[in-house]
């Protein structure tokens, strides 16, 4: 058993990656970024997926748009439509054009949020089983999971996220299967708890210090898992369910708060029935 997604992925070269600005709690401005290693690590990433049997299409970087390497916040992809991310912070909205035109280009239907609905995209909407899980709090509206059910036709469920730290879903929740996944408690509220302890059958919860080592924000390609950290414990389990660990260092990207998941989008989901 194997997720149906996630052997296709949009990824951006670091060209131009810098902590330019802070929009969240692990971005600070004076720390600077060693650019030939992004360059490696970005590099074995890709070696690491493709090697796992995925395939990686390139986004090409532009200047003054340092986050555009974090390709899955550009949007929410299904099948061939592609919606774009509405994003909160000023700084970030200036990746849209880039994405809009790589999608346009690639013979993508292009479909628009509702006026005034922040999201921003695979960062914060997961599909797990049929259910495309969105958070919403730190970047996302609430209001965004019902616009989503609208454009794609997915059953749609909502989790609040609770900790600055981990201001994305993707930082929280991994599927591994249509039964497994990896999460993160530390963010959600009770409710949202309540939420994927219904979803998922067999989850592997992450201690609050695990969580913190982004080991949630990680690929999953057929029976690798690609993280950024992966503490015993974790690695125990998921090899008990049969999955092959590997750990890649992203720790130049950590700086703004993006690990392996922030740096990749699928580019195979379909939403919907």
């Amino acid at each position: 058993m194997t997720l149906a997604w996630g052997r296709r992925f949009l990824m951006c070269p670091p060209l131009h990656f810098e902590v330019a600005y802070e929009i969240n709690p692990w971005m600070q401005a004076e720390v600077r970024v060693d650019r030939d290693q992004a360059h490696e690590q970005w590099n074995s990433l890709v070696a690491t997926l493709t090697e796992a049997g995925a395939e990686v299409e390139i986004l090409e970087p532009a200047p003054d748009v340092p986050d555009l390497v974090f390709t899955a916040n550009a949007g929410v992809v299904s099948g061939t439509r592609y919606i774009p991310s509405r994003f909160r912070h000023p700084e970030r909205r200036l990746e849209t054009p880039f994405h809009v035109a790589h999608f346009e280009a690639a013979g993508y239907e292009v479909t628009e949020l509702p006026e005034g609905l922040d999201h921003e995209g695979a960062g914060d909407a997961l599909p797990f089983a049929g259910t495309l899980i969105s958070g919403y709090r730190w970047r996302s509206d609430i209001e965004a999971a019902a616009a989503l059910a609208s454009l794609t036709g997915a059953s749609t469920r909502s989790v609040e996220l609770v900790d600055q730290r981990l201001y994305h879903f993707d930082l929280t929740f991994c599927p591994l299967d249509d039964r497994r996944a990896i999460c993160a408690p530390l963010g959600w509220d009770s409710y949202g708890q309540r939420v994927i302890g219904d979803l998922v059958p067999e989850p592997l919860c992450l201690e609050n210090d695990e969580a913190l080592l982004f080991c949630a924000n990680s690929v999953v390609v057929d029976q690798t898992v690609v993280m950024p950290a992966c503490p015993p414990r974790v690695g125990n389990q998921l090899e008990a369910w049969g999955f092959d660990v590997v750990v890649v260092d992203v720790s130049e990207f950590l700086k703004a708060g993006g690990g392996p998941r922030c740096l990749t989008l699928a580019l195979d989901v379909v939403l919907g029935g």
